[in-house]
């Protein structure tokens, strides 16, 4: 019966687990560039049963283990492309392909982002919603940005106006790392690469001036997957209750 409880309780850990990861995708279902996030499930440790005095079917192969539940694994990002939106804001960014915007945070720090909902700052800087800077590679000329002077094409090459004249600014370059779960969220939509990842520049993604990406988050599939974790979370509930009831029957009978 011990055993029995353990397994439920497992289970209903991982499940809770799974709800948690649903609510997370369901909250950000409007967030610009957001990428969802699941769970896997893994079989803990599997108990023989093959042994003297312990009643088993030998007839029957599978009645010779026991499992004693399950667990989550690390939770692993859908990095997939989020639809493309036009907004005709020329400071609004949104990437084709695999990759990421680098930024510097206002503490120095360099992180990455998907979201491009960007705006030209009071220094003319292109930068995001938290004052996080675009990195802009290979300055050609000086000037300010601002939100009619310059035009970026589609290999991320940045022009800025003067007069009648376009002028290569500079450089928004694409980076992508290797491996699909080498990005740890770090909060407000950015992300830093793992300990030891190899971070390069993605010359095969495109860039989209006007546009937006839009989060990736089916929500039909995360209502559906909600449905069946509270399911199988009232199962493993249900399971304890039936326990903590037979236990009250055997503390009656010892009276």
């Amino acid at each position: 019966m011990l055993r029995s409880i353990w397994n439920s309780v497992s289970a209903m850990n991982a499940q809770q687990d799974k709800l948690n990861s649903i609510s997370n995708n369901l909250a950000n279902v409007s967030t610009v560039g957001y990428k969802s996030e699941d769970v896997n499930f893994q079989d803990l440790m599997y108990e023989t049963l093959n042994r003297d005095g312990y009643p088993v079917n030998e007839n029957s192969p599978t009645a010779l283990i026991t499992g004693s539940g399950s667990k989550t694994t690390e939770w692993v990002r859908d990095t997939s492309q989020g639809s493309l939106t036009e907004t005709n804001k020329k400071s609004n960014l949104a990437i084709d392909g695999q990759g990421f915007f680098r930024v510097t945070t206002p503490s120095g720090q360099t992180a990455y982002e998907r979201a491009g909902n960007f705006n030209v700052d009071s220094s003319g800087r292109l930068v995001d919603d938290d004052g996080n800077v675009v990195n802009i590679e290979s300055v050609q000329v000086s000037g300010n940005l601002n939100n009619n002077n310059f035009t970026i094409n589609r290999q991320g090459y940045v022009y800025i106006r003067e007069g009648n004249q376009d002028r290569l600014y500079g450089k928004i370059n694409i980076y992508n790392v290797v491996g699909q779960d080498s990005m740890t969220s770090i909060g407000d939509n950015l992300y830093t690469p793992k300990q030891g990842t190899q971070i390069y520049q993605n010359n095969d993604a495109s860039i989209y001036q006007g546009y937006l990406e839009q989060s990736n988050v089916d929500t039909g599939k995360e209502m559906t997957d909600m449905i069946v974790s509270q399911r199988a979370f009232e199962l493993g509930a249900k399971a304890l209750s039936t326990s903590d009831d037979m236990w009250g029957m055997i503390n009656s009978m010892r009276r």
